[in-house]
Protein backbone atom coordinates (compact mmCIF):
# COMPACT_ATOMS: atom_id res chain seq x y z
CA UNK A 1 0.00 0.00 0.00
CA UNK A 2 1.11 3.55 -0.65
CA UNK A 3 1.38 6.52 1.65
CA UNK A 4 -2.33 7.21 1.49
CA UNK A 5 -3.24 3.53 1.67
CA UNK A 6 -5.15 3.62 -1.63
CA UNK A 7 -2.52 3.49 -4.35
CA UNK A 8 1.15 2.75 -4.98
CA UNK A 9 3.68 5.45 -4.05
CA UNK A 10 4.91 5.70 -7.64
CA UNK A 11 1.50 7.05 -8.66
CA UNK A 12 1.98 9.99 -6.31
CA UNK A 13 5.39 11.04 -7.69
CA UNK A 14 4.14 13.32 -10.48
CA UNK A 15 1.57 15.19 -8.31
CA UNK A 16 4.21 15.50 -5.58
CA UNK A 17 6.78 17.06 -7.93
CA UNK A 18 4.14 19.31 -9.51
CA UNK A 19 3.07 20.45 -6.03
CA UNK A 20 6.50 21.76 -5.04
CA UNK A 21 6.07 25.49 -4.33
CA UNK A 22 8.46 28.04 -5.88
CA UNK A 23 11.76 28.32 -4.02
CA UNK A 24 12.82 31.94 -3.67
CA UNK A 25 16.44 32.87 -4.07
CA UNK A 26 18.40 36.09 -3.82
CA UNK A 27 18.69 36.44 -7.55
CA UNK A 28 16.62 35.43 -10.53
CA UNK A 29 13.29 33.73 -10.86
CA UNK A 30 12.06 31.34 -8.19
CA UNK A 31 12.93 27.68 -8.90
CA UNK A 32 9.88 25.58 -9.75
CA UNK A 33 11.53 22.17 -9.81
CA UNK A 34 14.22 20.19 -8.02
CA UNK A 35 17.58 19.77 -9.71
CA UNK A 36 17.83 16.05 -8.96
CA UNK A 37 15.58 13.31 -7.64
CA UNK A 38 16.70 10.14 -5.83
CA UNK A 39 14.30 7.20 -5.62
CA UNK A 40 14.33 3.49 -4.88
CA UNK A 41 13.20 0.60 -7.08
CA UNK A 42 9.55 1.27 -6.32
CA UNK A 43 9.73 4.23 -8.71
CA UNK A 44 11.46 2.35 -11.56
CA UNK A 45 8.98 2.98 -14.35
CA UNK A 46 9.81 4.20 -17.85
CA UNK A 47 7.01 6.78 -17.88
CA UNK A 48 8.29 8.35 -14.64
CA UNK A 49 11.86 8.52 -15.97
CA UNK A 50 10.63 10.10 -19.20
CA UNK A 51 8.43 12.60 -17.37
CA UNK A 52 11.29 13.68 -15.10
CA UNK A 53 13.70 13.98 -18.02
CA UNK A 54 11.13 16.00 -19.98
CA UNK A 55 10.92 18.48 -17.11
CA UNK A 56 14.71 18.77 -16.94
CA UNK A 57 14.99 16.96 -13.61
CA UNK A 58 17.99 14.66 -13.30
CA UNK A 59 16.98 11.39 -11.68
CA UNK A 60 18.78 8.61 -9.87
CA UNK A 61 16.34 5.72 -9.66
CA UNK A 62 17.61 2.21 -8.86
CA UNK A 63 16.63 -0.23 -11.60
CA UNK A 64 14.79 -3.44 -10.72
CA UNK A 65 16.88 -6.56 -11.13
CA UNK A 66 19.99 -4.59 -12.16
CA UNK A 67 21.11 -2.27 -9.39
CA UNK A 68 21.21 -2.39 -5.65
CA UNK A 69 19.55 0.34 -3.61
CA UNK A 70 22.72 0.56 -1.49
CA UNK A 71 24.02 3.66 -3.27
CA UNK A 72 20.78 5.48 -2.51
CA UNK A 73 20.92 4.59 1.18
CA UNK A 74 22.66 7.80 2.28
CA UNK A 75 19.98 9.93 0.57
CA UNK A 76 17.09 7.76 1.73
CA UNK A 77 18.32 7.78 5.32
CA UNK A 78 17.41 11.47 5.65
CA UNK A 79 13.83 10.76 4.58
CA UNK A 80 13.51 7.54 6.60
CA UNK A 81 14.81 9.31 9.73
CA UNK A 82 12.38 12.20 9.26
CA UNK A 83 9.44 9.84 8.78
CA UNK A 84 10.48 7.96 11.94
CA UNK A 85 10.49 11.23 13.89
CA UNK A 86 6.98 12.03 12.66
CA UNK A 87 5.79 8.49 13.39
CA UNK A 88 6.52 9.18 17.06
CA UNK A 89 3.53 11.50 17.16
CA UNK A 90 0.45 9.36 17.73
CA UNK A 91 -1.97 11.62 15.91
CA UNK A 92 0.23 11.51 12.82
CA UNK A 93 1.10 7.82 12.94
CA UNK A 94 -2.49 6.97 12.18
CA UNK A 95 -4.40 9.71 10.49
CA UNK A 96 -7.09 10.48 13.05
CA UNK A 97 -8.05 13.81 11.52
CA UNK A 98 -10.62 13.75 8.76
CA UNK A 99 -9.92 17.24 7.49
CA UNK A 100 -6.66 17.77 5.61
CA UNK A 101 -6.25 21.24 7.17
CA UNK A 102 -6.29 19.77 10.68
CA UNK A 103 -3.82 17.02 9.74
CA UNK A 104 -1.51 19.62 8.16
CA UNK A 105 -1.74 21.77 11.30
CA UNK A 106 -0.75 18.85 13.55
CA UNK A 107 2.07 17.96 11.15
CA UNK A 108 3.34 21.55 11.31
CA UNK A 109 3.22 21.54 15.11
CA UNK A 110 5.09 18.23 15.23
CA UNK A 111 7.76 19.49 12.81
CA UNK A 112 8.18 22.66 14.84
CA UNK A 113 8.63 20.71 18.07
CA UNK A 114 11.03 18.24 16.42
CA UNK A 115 13.18 21.09 15.10
CA UNK A 116 13.10 22.90 18.46
CA UNK A 117 14.21 19.76 20.32
CA UNK A 118 17.00 19.07 17.82
CA UNK A 119 18.27 22.65 18.02
CA UNK A 120 18.28 22.77 21.82
CA UNK A 121 20.36 19.60 22.18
Amino acid sequence: MGISGYFHNSQALIPLVKGIPPIRSRRGRPRRKPGKLHADKGYDYRHLRQWLSGRGIRHRIARKGIESSQRLRRHRWTIERTMAWLAGWRRLHRRYERKADHFLAFTSIACTLICYRRLTK
